[in-house]
């Protein structure tokens, strides 16, 4: 009889312990989930801010109109993009252009002036801001994600239940290093 509570004990004991673990990578991965969609809400944010400025860019620009154009390509592409790396790509893309676009308002020092160019580079640096510390976030819920793929004991339960690691949002190496310049 006690050698049959101990078994018992025991395997309810390996029971709560998958349980646990199980529960721990969904969590996990919510959080992740959660975090990329914070992510996507702050790049929508952005992506909505750029017709405006580069509407306002182009009462007093409008014979640069290649670099009003690569900004308007790389928003569109960037919010077609699908898939983590892609994501990354175009978003390096944007903040490319971006530079190239606020490079450009140096020339002209009407449009520095104005207050609608000056709220909306106010809101875009904002919401590059929120797009950064989106990102960290969910870099930080990926990361414990997958340490909780890679370490033992826990690998084994994720193998067996098909979890598997997630990638960091990167930025390319030069985006970032050097930051869209929104200030002047």
């Amino acid at each position: 009889m006690n050698m049959y509570i101990l078994i018992m004990g025991l395997i309810v004991l390996v029971a709560l312990y998958l349980i646990v673990i199980y529960n721990g990578f969904i969590s996990l991965i919510n959080r992740a989930r959660e975090a990329w969609s914070d992510i996507e809400v702050q790049m929508k944010r952005r992506y909505d801010l750029i017709p405006n400025l580069v509407e306002t860019v182009k009462g007093y620009a409008a014979h640069e109109s290649n670099v009003l154009e690569g900004v308007i390509r790389a928003r569109n592409e960037a919010m077609g993009a699908s898939g983590l790396k892609n994501h990354a790509v175009a978003e390096d893309m944007l903040s490319s252009s971006l530079k190239n676009l606020f490079a450009l308002s140096e020339s002209y020092p009407d449009l520095k002036a104005n207050v609608n160019f000056l709220e909306l580079q106010r809101e875009l640096r904002d919401t590059e801001d929120k797009v950064q510390a989106a990102r960290r976030f969910y870099n930080g819920n990926v990361r414990d994600l997958n340490i909780r793929v890679d370490s033992f004991p826990s690998n084994l339960i994720g193998k067996m239940f098909g979890f598997v690691k997630m990638d960091l949002f990167e930025l390319a190496e030069d985006a970032a290093r050097e930051p869209v310049k929104v200030s002047f």
